[in-house]
């Protein structure tokens, strides 16, 4: 008994550090919130300028989520997926308190890929309110390479 019950509390205590670990990987989404109640204008153009969509697409998806960051979330995931945001959006609704992970791999993207990685990094947008600047990070597909572009922390492989 004595033994059953000490397993018992080392798996919870290991259930509960492994969790608090994975929500770690996304906390850049938190100050990504922070910012876009903030500037709610800022943002929604820098999401417009960085996914190249219109004011509509936009307002759909800030409406399907609870957080800005998640919206910023979702749109990457149909970018590094090649899924429409319709369906990515559907997926999310499916896999509501799942994770990012489980949602990523439900669209065909690795929890550790490449792609998955420069997500857990962080947003890729940039920028303030008189401004808008725009720095890319993303997965070429064709050469299986991540681009870097300079920006951000990855080592990829062309680098210029």
């Amino acid at each position: 008994m004595k033994l059953f019950r000490t397993l018992l509390i080392t798996m919870t205590i290991l259930l509960v550090t492994t969790s608090a670990v994975v929500a770690n990987d996304f906390d850049w989404t938190r100050n990504l919130s922070i910012q876009a109640q903030a500037d709610p204008a800022g943002f929604r153009a820098r999401l417009e300028t960085r996914f190249k969509i219109g004011d509509v697409h936009v307002d759909a998806v800030l409406s399907n989520v609870e957080n800005p960051a998640d919206a910023y979330v979702l749109l990457r995931l149909g970018e590094m997926s090649g899924r429409s945001v319709d369906n990515v959006i559907e997926k999310y609704r499916h896999s509501k308190g799942k994770g990012w992970g489980a949602l990523a791999k439900s669209l065909g993207i690795k929890p550790g890929s490449k792609e998955f990685h420069a997500l857990k990094s962080g947003h890729d947008l940039k920028g303030n309110n008189s401004r808008v600047e725009v720095s890319f990070s993303s997965y070429d597909r064709r050469n299986d390479n991540y681009v870097d572009n300079g920006h951000g922390k990855g080592k990829g492989k062309g680098k210029r």
